[in-house]
């Protein structure tokens, strides 16, 4: 008896101990910092590609008793294109969902690698959207920023962001192909022609897009190579000249983010591009599907590219399929 109440005792003690080790402290309120402070995000996301834009947030805060922001600047590592600028507002969210914006002073001014907001108003705090056009100077290079902003008492705080490696592919959106008219398809150039084009330029011409639905075959919309057997070229003549056996490999799956514009988080790469296998690789792609694409290499073996399906109409006018591109110069 006097066993059991000795364990007693001291399952109680224990538990007065756990209890005692385990409250809580007493919540206070965090102290803020009297001096200027700053953060960063990244906001865009998926591979660095000319053309294409970064974009960042940048915020800033002092205390509203010890001064307000005066300005934000933002310096490149290598001057951005035309494009690059600091919205020279922030925003906040409304009852519907929408983002408004407030402006803190006048449009930003761009001179050379450093673009800069001077704030007119008399704001303590803000986050301000940098958007950087990547310049073809950038190609294959890395690219840093210098974030920084200053208050009115004198005060002057920065952010490093980078190196952001750019990429040497390139990428081209939202390329309609017709059927009759502009359908055939160049990868160097990253653009459809019209047959008159093609029969001038034989050699430019990769793939040739056509729209058939034959009985007992499943055809519709379909990307095929110049050189491809006449039973995957139905009811169609191929102009003199054309002669370029292009190397397709279908994907089902490869939902490029940046291609696609949609929820995927899917990117092509220039590794994915360089190191794709194309051995015993077809020429022909038919009954092309939405959202799904074909890994192609040209005849000379100088691009491989990743080809994405947008959309496709098969109306009883019009036959047509929207491509967007990525490509990568492997020689």
């Amino acid at each position: 008896m006097k066993q059991i109440n000795f364990k007693i005792l001291m399952s109680l003690m224990l538990l007065a101990v756990c209890f005692g080790a385990c409250k809580d402290k007493e919540y206070a309120i965090p102290t803020a910092s009297d001096k200027l402070q700053n953060d960063l995000i990244k906001r865009s996301l998926g591979p660095n590609i000319v053309g294409g834009t970064i974009e960042f947030a940048y915020a800033a805060a002092i205390l509203p008793e010890k001064g307000k922001i005066s300005s934000m600047t933002v310096e490149a590592s290598i001057a951005g294109a035309t494009g690059t600028y600091l919205d020279n507002r922030f925003f906040n969210t409304n009852s519907s969902g929408a983002d408004v914006g407030t402006a803190v002073g006048d449009p930003s001014v761009t001179n050379g690698k450093t673009t800069t907001v001077t704030y007119t108003g008399n704001f303590s705090a803000s986050t301000l959207r940098y958007y950087y056009k990547i310049p073809e100077e950038a190609r294959g290079k890395s690219i840093s920023f210098t974030f920084t902003a200053k208050s009115s008492n004198g005060e002057t705080i920065s952010y490093q962001s980078g190196p952001h490696e750019i990429r040497n592919m390139d990428m081209a959106l939202d390329l309609v192909a017709k059927d009759g008219t502009d359908f055939y398809l160049s990868i160097a150039d990253m653009k459809l022609y019209d047959a008159n084009f093609a029969a001038a330029n034989p050699d430019k011409i990769d793939l040739v897009y056509l729209y058939r639905a034959p009985t007992n075959v499943t055809y519709l919309h379909s990307l095929v190579a110049p050189t491809a057997d006449p039973i995957y070229l139905p009811t169609f003549t191929m102009p003199t000249g054309l002669k370029n056996r292009t190397k397709i490999v279908k994907a089902f799956t490869v939902r490029d983010q940046q291609l696609s514009r949609i929820q995927y988080g899917v990117f092509v790469d220039d590794v994915d591009l360089r190191s794709k296998d194309f051995t015993d690789a077809p020429d022909f792609a038919i009954n092309m599907k939405v959202e799904s694409g074909v890994w192609v290499q040209t005849a000379d073996g100088k691009y491989n590219a990743y080809i994405y399906v947008n959309s496709v109409t098969n109306t009883a006018s019009v036959k047509e399929m929207k491509l967007s591109i990525k490509r990568l110069a492997i020689r």
